[in-house]
């Protein structure tokens, strides 16, 4: 279920704003200069399919988007427990590189093709925490201080849209803010109302 949750940046002990409404989510964030979109999911594409089927299945939607945004490279993001012996400690990594407060020189724009991962967006004084699940589209404008959690456990696939040749770089600010907030695994059972991100 896609949610939007927003608290003072003090901490989750009040509640500002609570919804799974697609138009209100929506709403709220395009007040805030956050794209938000959901995009129809082919039935055809499993969970962890492999990137070409991705890109193809959304071929439509990505033409459009980097017609309409001057995107440069687009690629596909997936990590999903199985087989492989190293999954713990790709999924550990992977985890908390973005766990951290940061910004971006250019938007970040991530299509959840399957799975959920939740970004908190810093703005003002206030952090709202999106819930994206399978068919949700987040464009985070750079600039935007941020972080993203991925879960304990993750398992998802994203489409991603760059505009630079170098992708993902993080500037980080040092703030301890994150911590102070329900994870990934808090807010996806349903909870967060109060409480902090524990490991």
């Amino acid at each position: 279920m896609t949610l939007l949750m927003t608290w003072p940046d003090s901490g989750p002990e009040r509640l500002v704003r609570r919804t799974s409404d697609p138009a209100r989510i929506g709403a709220a964030l395009d007040a805030l200069g956050v794209r938000f979109e959901r995009w129809p999911v082919p039935e055809e594409v499993p969970a962890d399919a492999d990137s070409a089927a991705v890109l193809a299945a959304y071929g439509p939607q990505i033409d459009r988007l980097t017609a309409e945004e001057g995107f440069t490279t687009v690629d596909v993001l997936g990590l999903h427990p199985g087989d492989d012996p190293g999954y713990p400690v790709k999924a550990e990594a992977a985890r908390a590189k973005f766990l951290q407060e940061h910004t971006h020189d250019d938007d970040e724009i991530r299509f959840f093709v399957s799975g959920s991962g939740v970004f908190y967006l810093h703005i003002g004084s206030e952090v709202h925490a999106v819930l994206c699940e399978r068919g949700d589209l987040l464009g985070v404008p750079r600039g935007t201080t941020h972080w993203f959690d991925m879960g304990a456990r993750p398992a998802f696939t994203a489409i991603r849209f760059f505009r630079r040749q170098d992708g993902w770089v993080g500037t980080f600010t040092g703030s301890t803010v994150a911590a102070r907030f329900p994870d990934h695994d808090t807010i996806a059972a349903g909870h967060g109302t109060t409480g902090s991100r524990t490991a």
